[in-house]
C-alpha cells in the first residue's frame, strides 16, 4: 500500500490565497489543513462541523436588513454631529 496518494482540486485564486493566509496564522499549509479535516472526519464518521444554516432570531435579523439597505442606498443611515446628539436618541428608545 502506498504511504501516500495524491487529490487534486480547482479553487478559486483569491479564495486559495486568502485561506493560505488564515492557515499561516496557525503555522500549517493548506495540505496540512486539508488531512487534519480528513482525519477528524473518519474520527467522527463524517463531516466534522454542523451544515446548518445560520439562523437569527427576529431583532437581528431586522438589524442586518437594517444594514444591508443602508450599504445599497436604499435606506438613509441616522447621522449625529455630537456623542451627546447619539446618546439621547439612544435614550428615546
Amino acid at each position: 500500500m502506498p504511504k501516500t496518494a495524491s487529490i487534486y482540486i480547482r479553487i478559486d485564486p483569491q479564495i486559495k490565497a486568502e485561506i493560505q493566509a488564515i492557515y499561516a496564522k496557525y503555522g500549517i499549509s493548506v495540505t496540512e489543513a486539508i488531512n487534519i479535516f480528513l482525519h477528524q472526519s473518519r474520527n467522527v464518521g463524517g463531516l466534522p462541523f454542523d451544515l446548518r444554516e445560520t439562523r437569527y432570531n427576529a431583532e437581528t435579523e431586522a438589524a442586518i436588513q437594517e444594514a444591508r439597505e443602508i450599504m445599497s442606498g436604499k435606506r438613509k443611515a441616522k447621522m449625529y454631529t455630537t456623542v451627546d446628539e447619539l446618546f439621547s436618541d439612544l435614550g428615546d428608545d
